[in-house]
Formats: C-alpha cells, structure tokens, sequence
C-alpha cells in the first residue's frame, strides 16, 4: 500500500490546524494515519517559528520507506531542507478564460457601437 506524508486538518470552524501524518494513501484524510510526524498552524505569521514544526528524522526516515509527500508538505519539507520541490512554470494559468474572454469582446462591441453611434448623432448635429 502506498504511504503519503499529508496533512489532517484539525481545531475548530475558521480555525484551521493542520498535522502533518503518514497515513496510507487509502485512507480518510482526517482518518486513520500510521504516525504523527509535526504539525502546521496556518494562523501564526509566516516567519513565526512554531508555524510549522517537523520531526525531521522521522520525515528522512519515511522518506527513505517510500512514503510521498503531498505537495503542501513537500513546501515544508523544502523549506527544511529535507526534499527538493521542483519549480514549477506554468504561463497559462493567469490568462483569463473562454467566458472571460467572450465578456471583454462584448463589451468592446457594446462601447464601439455606442461610440459609432454618438459619432455618428454628433455628425448629424455638426452638418444642421
């Protein structure tokens, strides 16, 4: 069975903690885990140091099991220095989309039209 380095979300409404666990890949994500290894807490200041905090020679001795990091944790496990995450580039994802795009040619339509028309009133206006 595969085994994943995750997170299982823990405390209150709005009020999210994470632990980082090894759990097999099957499992619940707030379910069954094998072991308990650090702990995230979202709400603490980036540079907080109790933000995110890491057993790193369990996470070097999982690692070397097999187990895989989900990809918010490999960004811990980076920061660590425990694993490398490799960058990522993807130029597309800031285009906007189909619809996004049919919007904006509507409205050029919609203001090129209005603007013909006006031109076209004051035209009329300018030859009287």
């Amino acid at each position: 069975m595969p085994l994943k380095i995750r997170l299982s979300r823990g405390g209150s409404k709005k009020r999210p903690y994470y632990r980082v666990v090894v759990a097999e890949a099957t499992a619940p994500r707030d379910g069954r885990f094998i072991e308990h290894i650090g702990h995230w807490n979202p709400l603490l200041p980036k540079d907080h140091e109790d933000r995110v905090k890491l057993d790193e020679d369990r996470v070097k001795h999982w690692l070397s099991v097999g187990a895989q990091p989900t990809d918010r944790v490999l960004r811990f496990l980076d920061e660590k220095g425990l694993a490398k995450r490799p960058a990522r580039n993807n130029p597309n994802k800031a285009k906007p989309g189909k619809k996004a795009l049919e919007r904006v040619e509507e409205k050029k339509q919609k203001e090129a039209g209005a603007a013909g028309g006006d031109a076209s009133a004051e035209g009329a206006e300018a030859t009287a």
